[in-house]
């Protein structure tokens, strides 16, 4: 049975190729964006996907304090955060948030639809989220690509 060749291959951190992505955040809904940004970051869009591989891309997010919410998600959405003592619970609505560090608006929204383990660790390193249109990753000539086009 040697003309038979159905074998299943697995991508490792030396067969993988990985790309820099430019995605612009400007007008976008912050959930549909984050799905379709940690889809790039996990690498799903790849043929040789492997699930406990980083075999994603990594992705520059420009414009972020210019994404959207829907309904009255702005007021109400609220982040909870902890520091650590005792009575130290803080909490912050979306818009308070968006004011004060947009970037960590979309980089929550990412990070929690990445897994829970080492591999997202690892995976959330390849996120690089910015105010405005200047980054400082123009040497890794990252390619455009439009997320309402994305499949």
């Amino acid at each position: 049975m040697d003309t038979l060749s159905y074998k299943t291959v697995s991508a490792n951190s030396e067969t993988v190729n990985k790309e820099w992505l430019l995605v612009d955040a400007d007008g976008q809904t912050l959930g549909r964006l984050a799905s379709e940004v940690a889809k790039l970051i996990r690498g799903k869009h790849k043929t040789n996907y492997t699930p406990h591989v980083d075999c994603g891309d990594n992705v520059i997010v420009i414009n972020a304090e210019k994404v959207k919410l829907s309904g009255n998600k702005m007021e109400d959405k609220v982040y909870i955060r902890h520091t650590g003592y005792p009575g130290g619970q803080r909490s912050l609505t979306a818009q308070e948030l968006l004011d004060r560090r947009p970037i960590r608006l979309v980089e929550n929204a990412v990070k929690g639809m990445l897994p829970k383990n080492k591999l997202g660790s690892k995976l959330y390193t390849n996120l690089y989220v910015v105010e405005g249109t200047e980054h400082k990753h123009e040497a890794q000539k990252p390619t455009k690509i439009d997320i309402n086009t994305i499949k």
